[in-house]
């Protein structure tokens, strides 16, 4: 089992909203039937407790005007993430064409029907006038498409585990939509000088996902860390010694204690100042530490485990998009971390990637209790950093990526198997994860290379690549996929 922080930043206040279509040709009764169908699937969704957030029911739409309304009314609900559709019986679709046309929040087309069954002795045109989903559905999905509407469709029995998958998948990437949308990153520092893949529009990015990137001067970290008083460091380290491993020298009365209640001090700090500004995500640069004893390593390990987003040398776009992964794998198994392509095991066994950071890898994918060390770093000239130490569990991840392509924004995501290390690695200073790389490193490499990837990524043992698919269509930013099935000939002409 994976050693977790506790996720303060989780909201049970979101919710997606259900709307059912519908006509007045086949009267009230018939009406009364549809809203009562429409109920008890949206209460089998909530009881099935597989979407992270409560479904609403709204209301049974038949005219322009009631279909306007009820997705401006979803426009305007701060707790409204997402809108699913369904229609119950036959909904013409041009009455639709307003209200898709103001609709700015995500939306999934649901194509269900209330019956799992046809009723094969007793099927009559009653129950063919009630049970038009086949083809309402198919009238309504036209009109999307005619319309370039964005949208998830799911089909399938709405008590069937796979319909509830698919739209826990869907509605992931809502809450990370609207994380996005309201996002705030801080930058301490400027980008790692001469490094291209790091830098970006952040004029462009915030006009085409909402986030906000502004700078703060390192001055004002230490600010904040400075005010840190003792007191609260000491007792911060103390709870250290009984969530972690730590090293001897570490201990009280030990020779590096102070490094570990320095680390405490800074983390306390760096909660301040986010907290302040109202910041969930955050990056800085082994380049500017001015002011600082030592880089920031076991503080920003604690706060992405508190499901804040992070990423090193600048990195704004990773660091928005830790932030919003963990948004999205809230209460699911696994973990997300900011990650990067380290070093190659390229052994005829079995090619692996080592992943790594100088000191910045998320607990939340900790096989086991992390142990809490000290070692040299060899860059930014200042006191050797306090870390958290371990290494990932086996099991199925993805690694998912965001880059400036200059005209365009463009996300990547490899599917990827961690694995045990084959030997020990007692002189490994940092915490890692192990991979193997889907289809295989070979191809995967070159199609990332290919494709411009960089090599700062988010890797989640938590999300799927089905919900960054979906992440991505709500955004409208280009995305794609190294997994099982490509074929760089292929993947290339993609490109």
């Amino acid at each position: 089992m994976n050693f977790k922080l506790v996720n303060a930043m989780q909201n049970s206040t979101q919710e997606i909203w259900f709307v059912t279509g519908s006509q007045h040709l086949y009267g009230e009764e018939t009406l009364r039937t549809v809203a009562d169908n429409s109920r008890q699937v949206v209460a089998g969704l909530n009881e099935a407790n597989r979407l992270p957030v409560e479904v609403v029911f709204k209301s049974v739409v038949t005219t322009a005007d009631s279909i306007v309304q009820v997705f401006r009314d979803a426009n305007n609900a701060p707790e409204c993430i997402g809108v699913v559709c369904w229609m119950h019986t036959f909904s013409p679709a041009k009455m639709w064409i307003a209200g898709l046309s103001v609709l700015d929040k995500p939306m999934a087309h649901l194509h269900t029907q209330f019956n799992r069954d046809l009723p094969w002795s007793t099927i009559d045109m009653d129950f063919m006038n009630l049970n038009q989903a086949a083809h309402g559905d198919r009238e309504f999905g036209f009109i999307c498409t005619r319309m370039r509407k964005p949208r998830k469709v799911v089909v399938g029995h709405w008590q069937d585990e796979d319909v509830h998958a698919r739209l826990a998948s869907w509605t992931r990437a809502a809450i990370g939509a609207a994380e996005m949308r309201s996002l705030k990153v801080v930058r301490f520092g400027d980008n790692m000088r001469q490094v291209a893949v790091t830098e970006g529009d952040k004029v462009e990015a915030q006009m085409k996902f909402g986030l906000e990137v502004n700078t703060y001067g390192v001055g004002d970290l230490v600010q904040h860390i400075e005010n840190v008083s003792d007191a609260a460091a000491t007792q911060l380290a103390a709870e250290y010694d009984s969530l972690y491993r730590v090293a001897d020298s570490m201990q009280p009365n030990g020779p590096q204690r102070d490094s570990l209640v320095y680390a405490a001090r800074v983390e306390i700090g760096l909660r301040s100042i986010l907290d302040e500004i109202g910041a969930r995500a955050f990056t800085d640069t082994f380049e500017d530490l001015h002011g600082l004893d030592q880089l920031p390593g076991m503080p920003v390990q604690r706060l992405m485990a508190d499901g804040y987003g992070f990423a090193g040398e600048g990195d704004w776009k990773t660091a928005a998009l830790v932030r919003v992964a963990k948004a999205m794998a809230r209460g699911m198994e696994g973990g997300t971390s900011f990650m990067e392509d380290y070093t190659y095991h390229f052994h005829p066994d079995g090619h692996r990637v080592l992943g790594a950071h100088m000191l910045e890898i998320c607990p939340s994918i900790a096989n086991g209790k992390p142990t809490c060390e000290i070692h040299p770093l060899g860059i930014g000239g200042k006191s050797d950093p306090v870390r958290l130490v371990f290494t990932a569990p086996p099991g199925p991840a993805i690694n998912v990526a965001m880059l400036d392509m200059g005209d365009r924004f463009r996300m990547l995501v490899n599917e990827v198997d961690a694995v045990a290390p084959e030997h020990p690695l007692p002189n490994l200073p940092v915490a890692s994860a192990l991979w193997a790389p889907r289809p295989d490193l070979k191809t995967a490499a070159a199609a990332w290379i290919y494709a411009g990837g960089p090599h700062h990524t988010v890797f989640s043992q938590s999300l799927t690549s089905e919900t960054i698919e979906d992440f991505a269509e709500m955004m409208d930013v280009e995305c794609l996929f190294i997994d099982g099935d490509t074929h760089l000939r292929s993947f290339k002409q993609q490109l």
